[in-house]
């Protein structure tokens, strides 16, 4: 019975088959990165000690010797200069963790970009999100350990904005810190970060495995493509070489990048000070978001109210990336709220087809874009010799502005590509060869783009293009009216273009037979 079992199992895996498209491989890059950073990880284990003890430092570094520091620092700089290839695991380890909320947010934008977040995808959509929010708590957790000069200021800037929050903020900090800061922070960081949010990447990313293995990988619009016609190569071996292949390229360059080039020199930071903070200090590239959100408030936003003083400065941050991230996962279901299309969808859009998608998400990308240049604000202005008044000056507005001229250029670039891509299926492709008609009237003639072609510039069908129907629950008319007036403006007048049979191209008979297209 089990060997029946695996024999079936072997069976699926070879018939069951992948696009070759270049997108589906952006999955390989987070699963090496998160293979790297366990592996790494549970092997610093063995040499690092998670105390804010104190203890007098008595190892391979000369100018540290006799210093007191932790003793979570003295395991670090232990594996460093003391353990044979430490330096190395260590900067795998922190190179890794960078990669990985990179290459999990190339997934996001890919996947939003082509719609591969709709049904019966939804889900999966959702996963990825919390996978990323569960990498970044991981990497912000894993960067105070070391319990250097550089990770303690990032931790006296996590306590001033937990003291922040009106009502609860006192008790968050006293939790988080165990005391008086620094208190044992180290103690309390450390299930978290080899426990707490690993195990929930982990479980988010089998998760997301087990929906992918369910409804099978979407593709881009092409001749006989269809759900239960995949155009693509066998899961079982191609497709598995080839993710195995870019998996031990992105390993092998992890560990190049290690070996060759340095990051996270605590040697040089010294030891986390209460007293003191580091001048200069900027976060890992990944929470230079919050640091950037909280530099733009203005000064002076502060209400005191109900005998409390209500910092805005601090909540006004927080809850603008608390909605983005909420509004970025709950997007499919508001997308499918005022389109009305509630269909499941196996094939990908091209950006293009999707003119207000595409706009809303180089929007997002422009206002992340500009909270992420303000983290740096400081180091932008010693660079170029400016005052940091006219840089956070000049971010605050590209905040508020930015995003909405991002969203109107995107969507008329859109537009713009419809009509090439409608020409082009109305008339052809420009052939160079130029003839003369019995009127005496020159043209140039357009040779007609093969079936290939077409049905990839193709539009899709559109299901919603009546009346659009009332779903359960609505509040009332109004409401309806309202999702009919936006799902007008998501559309925002298609070009639809369909190939005309015996049509003439560029207003001129097909004076050539139809060649296929090079």
């Amino acid at each position: 019975m089990f060997g029946h079992r695996v024999d079936d199992s072997w069976a699926e895996l070879r018939r069951r088959r992948v696009p070759t498209h270049w997108t589906n491989l952006f999955g390989v890059v987070p699963l090496a990165s998160l293979v790297v950073v366990t592996v790494t990880g549970i092997l610093l284990m063995f040499f690092y000690t998670p105390s804010t003890e104190g203890t007098v430092y008595a190892g391979s570094y000369a100018p540290l010797h006799g210093a007191t520091v932790s003793k979570a620092f003295a395991s670090t700089m232990h594996v460093t200069f003391d353990v044979p290839g430490g330096v190395i695991l260590r900067q795998a380890h922190h190179w890794s963790a960078l990669l990985l909320p990179a290459a999990i947010t190339v997934q996001l934008v890919t996947t939003f970009f082509t719609g591969a977040f709709r049904r019966p995808r939804r889900a999966m959509w959702v996963l990825l999100v919390l996978a990323l929010i569960a990498a970044l708590a991981s990497g912000w957790s894993g960067y105070a350990l070391p319990d250097d000069m550089l990770s303690g200021t990032g931790l006296r800037i996590v306590e001033g904005i937990l003291l922040g929050i009106p009502v609860i903020g006192t008790g968050l900090a006293s939790v988080l810190f165990g005391g008086p800061f620094p208190g044992r922070i180290i103690e309390n960081l450390y299930p978290l970060h080899i426990l707490v949010f690993p195990g929930a990447l982990l479980v988010l990313v089998a998760l997301r495995a087990v929906a992918a293995w369910r409804h099978g990988p979407p593709q881009f619009p092409g001749r006989g493509r269809t759900p239960e016609n995949v155009v693509g190569v066998a899961l079982v071996p191609t497709a598995a070489i080839r993710a195995g292949g870019l998996f031990l390229v992105v390993t092998g360059v992890l560990l190049l990048v290690s070996a060759t080039v340095t990051v996270s020199p605590i040697w040089l930071y010294g030891p986390a000070d209460p007293g003191n903070a580091g001048a200069g200090s900027q976060p890992d590239w990944y929470t230079g978001f919050l640091d950037g959100a909280l530099r733009l408030v203005p000064p002076g936003w502060e209400v005191v109210w109900l005998g409390r003083t209500w910092t805005v400065a601090i909540l006004a941050p927080l809850a603008v990336v608390g909605a983005f991230f909420a509004v970025v996962a709950a997007y499919p279901f508001l997308e499918e709220w005022v389109t009305g299309d509630r269909r499941d969808r196996h094939l990908l859009d091209r950006p293009r087809l999707a003119p207000t998608r595409t706009g809303l998400g180089v929007a997002g990308l422009v206002f992340v874009g500009v909270l992420w240049a303000a983290g740096g604000a400081d180091i932008i202005a010693t660079s170029f010799s400016v005052s940091i008044e006219h840089v956070i000056t000049t971010l605050q507005v590209a905040l508020v502005v930015g995003p909405f001229v991002a969203f109107t250029i995107a969507r008329r670039i859109c537009f713009g590509l419809q009509r090439k891509d409608a020409s082009l299926l109305r008339h052809g492709y420009e052939t160079g060869r130029i003839v003369r008609l019995p009127g005496g009237e020159y043209v140039e003639i357009h040779q007609p783009l093969d079936e290939a072609e077409q049905a990839r510039l193709g539009m899709p069908d559109e299901p919603t293009r009546g009346v659009l129907e009332p779903i359960a629950g609505e509040a009332g008319p109004l409401t309806h009216r309202l999702r009919e007036s936006m799902r007008r403006y998501y559309k925002g007048g298609r070009i639809d273009a369909e190939p005309a049979e015996h049509e003439s191209r560029g207003g001129t008979p097909a004076l050539v037979p139809p060649l296929s297209r090079r």
